[in-house]
């Protein structure tokens, strides 16, 4: 019976042993989330883009309707190329839209294990109309 009244302490230190490793993995798996909802909405400004641009719209406009389609992305992370530019869409060719956003990652800890930021891109090509 003496040798259980010294394990008082035991389940304290259990758990302080596990706590680091299943905080890591929680903040994670949230930090894995807010990621890729950023990447789906990377995905659909290109898409929305490339929409508009195959019917008429200017480059203007198409950069315009991507940073509108996108509010929860960062405005000055996001960079938006569009090929060919508006003198050089021909009804029958592609129209390219390449939308490239750089996602700072949140969670202290996994920043310093994964280096801070990941380079998101998305991509939507259209047959102009």
């Amino acid at each position: 019976m003496k040798i259980l009244k010294n394990q008082k302490g035991q389940a304290m230190v259990e758990f302080a042993l596990i706590l680091p490793i299943l905080l890591l993995l929680v903040m994670g798996i949230a930090e894995f989330g807010m990621m890729f909802n950023s990447y789906l909405s990377v995905q659909n400004a290109t898409r929305e883009g490339a929409r508009i641009g195959i019917v008429g719209a200017t480059d203007l406009e198409i950069e315009e309707r991507i940073l509108n389609t996108s509010p929860s992305l960062r405005k000055e992370r996001i960079a938006i190329t569009i090929e060919p530019g508006n003198d050089g869409r021909i009804s029958g060719e592609t129209l390219r839209v390449l939308v490239n956003y750089d996602y700072q990652m949140v969670v202290p800890f996994i920043s310093i294990i994964f280096g801070g930021s990941v380079n998101l891109s998305g991509e939507s090509s259209m047959r102009i109309e």
